[in-house]
Parts: structure tokens; C-alpha cells; sequence
């Protein structure tokens, strides 16, 4: 069972609830060590003293604020904490807003916010139900590990969620980043139309469990291929770009492999054929994958789950 991160209060009017908070998420990305090319020699990075040459405990280290000019303020970190000692503790929501009013360029980080005892779930629950009626989230800000967070508080599956905001001096501005801002042509009107149509074709339910980093699964399989010996098979190269003459055929070659795809279930109810297998998305083979309760297809290319399905199949109807 995971320990909170942090422990303190959601204060909103006169209303206190000690709440603990836990991380909602993390890294499953593949990490690698270094090596010195040709060897089997880690590379290691130490904390080194720049004058005398010796490595430092981490013990040892505090802050400095650099004031330019090769000055520098050193900050011990019981002052920071000492700065802020009720910030440190407390979620102060300082007003409500419309949750769907904050663009999510603002969204960083997402925990879940739970009662620190039962006792307190009363009180918990009250202002959960309340935040689900109204669609609204709180605005707080807290210190955590010596830096000031900017929240929203909303009412997630059945708990609370804090979702760490960025301030609006951590955004940029992209007139100031991009080379030039992109300049708008009026599009023509059937073109517009046809893009409507195939965004409309490719309308769905949100499905967060159909999507998968396939990135890191092909990372897990080069690892598997080179401790095994095997060959490395290079990925297709990207599509290359639609010119402008060929942006309303695309549009309308696109549309038609959509109605194409979304038409053929009803021709053949039973399942899609062999042929079909070829035409589907990868979410849409993991859907039918999980029909057949195929393991370890979270893991599977798209390749792989076709191949995987065609398999099932064949085996079932033997």
C-alpha cells in the first residue's frame, strides 16, 4: 500500500478536513544506465566539491539564490519550511470555478486526495458531493517539499483529485517562441465539410484502457531481440506530407475508408473477416482481443494483435 506524500487540510470557508495526499500516477518509461562504449564500465555521477576537488555528502548541501556577479544567498532548508509553516500544511481553496473554464495548457500533475481518518469522512464526502452537483473546482495553493503549488481541487470517481496547476508566468508565450505564428486561409467550404464528416466518422466514447504506449512496449521487445541474438526490424518511415492540391481527395478517400469500416460489422455481423483484420486500428484489434480474452495483449504491436486474433479465431472454430 503506498504511503501519502503529503499530509495536512483542505480549508474552505469555516470547513477543515484533514485529508492525505498520493501520487495518481507514474513513470513506467524504461530507464537505462550508462556505459562507456565497447566496455562494461558504469558511468556515474557524483556531487563534487568545484574547488577542493571532493565529493560532498548529500547531508551537506544546502540552496543558494544566485544574485549574479558570482554572489550568492545560501538558504538552509528549515528556512524554507519556516517561511511558510501554515502553507505548508494547508490546501486554503480560495474560490470555486467553472471546471470546464480552465484550459488544460494549466494541468500538471494529478494526485488523489483522500480523508486522513474516517471521522473526517463526513465533512469528505460533503464537499466531494457538492463539487460533483456544481461541476466546479477549487482554487488553493499549498507548499510541498519547499515549492509553492497552484491546485484545482474537483471531484474525481468517488474521492477528491488535486490537479497541480501551472502558474501563468510558467506558460509561454508562442508569438515570443515560434518563428512566426501560423497564417489562417479561409478553407474552402466543401473542404471544410469533408474534414467535419471524417472528424465526425471518427467520433468515439473516451476509452483511456483502448490506448497503450506502444513506444515502450517496442523498447521492451528491442531489449528481448538483442538479448536473444535476433535481427532489429525498422519501424515504416513517417507519411510524408499531403499537398495541398491533394488535401480534398484525402479528405474524401479518408471519409469513404471510415464509412467502409463502420459498414462492414453490419454486412457480416458475426465478426469481421481475415482480410478485415487488416483495416483495423489497433484499439479496435485490442477490443477484439479482450473479446477473446487474449493474454498479454496489453503488451502486443499492432501486428502482433492482429496475428493474435486471426490465431483465436482459427483455434475456436477448429
Amino acid at each position: 500500500m503506498a504511503r501519502p506524500i503529503w499530509s495536512g487540510a483542505i480549508n474552505f470557508g469555516l470547513v477543515t478536513i484533514p485529508v492525505e495526499l498520493y501520487s495518481a500516477t507514474e513513470d513506467h518509461t524504461i530507464s537505462f544506465r550508462q556505459f562507456e562504449r565497447g566496455t562494461s564500465d558504469r558511468i556515474r555521477y557524483k556531487r563534487i566539491n568545484e574547488r577542493t576537488g571532493k565529493e560532498v555528502a548529500f547531508s551537506d548541501i544546502v540552496k543558494g539564490a544566485d544574485l549574479g556577479g558570482g554572489e550568492y544567498v545560501i538558504i538552509e532548508p528549515d528556512e524554507l519550511d519556516a517561511i511558510a509553516p501554515g502553507r505548508s500544511r494547508t490546501i486554503d481553496i480560495n474560490t470555486f470555478v467553472e471546471l470546464d473554464d480552465i484550459d488544460p495548457v494549466h494541468f500538471q500533475k494529478t494526485y488523489w486526495l483522500a480523508p486522513a481518518k474516517e471521522e473526517y469522512g463526513k465533512s469528505y464526502g460533503l464537499l466531494l458531493q457538492a463539487m460533483e452537483k456544481t461541476n466546479r473546482a477549487g482554487i488553493a495553493s499549498f507548499v510541498m517539499r519547499g515549492k509553492e503549488y497552484l491546485t484545482a481541487v474537483r471531484a474525481g470517481d468517488g474521492l477528491l483529485v488535486l490537479n497541480t496547476l501551472l502558474f501563468p508566468e510558467d506558460i509561454r508565450d508562442p508569438a515570443k517562441e515560434l518563428k512566426s505564428l501560423p497564417e489562417l486561409t479561409t478553407a474552402r467550404g466543401k473542404e471544410i465539410d469533408m474534414a467535419v464528416s471524417l472528424i465526425d466518422s471518427m467520433t468515439d466514447e473516451w476509452r483511456p484502457e483502448d490506448f497503450h504506449d506502444t513506444y515502450t512496449q517496442q523498447v521492451e521487445k528491442l531489449i528481448e531481440d538483442k538479448r536473444e541474438g535476433k535481427d532489429i526490424v525498422a519501424e515504416t518511415e513517417p507519411s510524408e506530407p499531403t499537398k495541398v492540391v491533394d488535401l480534398f481527395e484525402a479528405l474524401s478517400r479518408s471519409v469513404e475508408g471510415r464509412k467502409k469500416r463502420r459498414d462492414t460489422p453490419a454486412a457480416a455481423p458475426s465478426e469481421p473477416s481475415a482480410e478485415d483484420l487488416d483495416g483495423l486500428s489497433k484499439a479496435d484489434l485490442d477490443k477484439l482481443a479482450r473479446d477473446l480474452d487474449i493474454k498479454g495483449r496489453s503488451k502486443m504491436s499492432r501486428e502482433e494483435l492482429g496475428k493474435a486474433v486471426a490465431e483465436a479465431r482459427s483455434a475456436g472454430a477448429a
